[in-house]
């Protein structure tokens, strides 16, 4: 079986929320290595971390993963640049053995991702 999620969230409401609720709302949503990715560059921060927010919410709809922690939901980026989904604590328990394709893009005041999950074979 597939299934697949995908959102769409404006950068300037991730800022609002920064703006907002500063440090206590980052590390609710996102695990350190994930702002510490985004803050690296601090002109493309709050598009970083809306393009994950992105993918947590289309990770959230694909796996129907309703009530889990943002936390345990992480994008990672690998050595050559692409981002792969990680799943941590619960989420990874109730998900069980799937394969994840996801996909993120940032542009103005719009940032997307797509998840699609395939549950293994046995």
């Amino acid at each position: 079986m597939t299934s697949v999620g995908i959102d769409l969230v404006q950068v300037s409401r991730i800022a609002e929320s920064i703006a907002t609720f500063g440090d206590r709302w980052l590390t609710r949503v996102f695990t350190p290595a994930e702002v510490a990715y985004a803050m690296s560059a601090p002109d493309q921060a709050t598009a970083r971390l809306a393009a994950r927010f992105a993918a947590k919410e289309a990770a959230k709809k694909a796996l129907r993963l309703d009530g889990i922690g943002w936390r345990d939901l992480e994008v990672v980026r690998l050595s050559d640049g692409a981002c792969e989904l990680v799943l941590h604590g619960e989420a990874a328990a109730r998900v069980g053995e799937r394969t994840l394709a996801m996909s993120m893009s940032h542009e103005g005041d719009h940032a997307t991702a797509i998840v699609i999950a395939e549950r293994n074979q046995p």
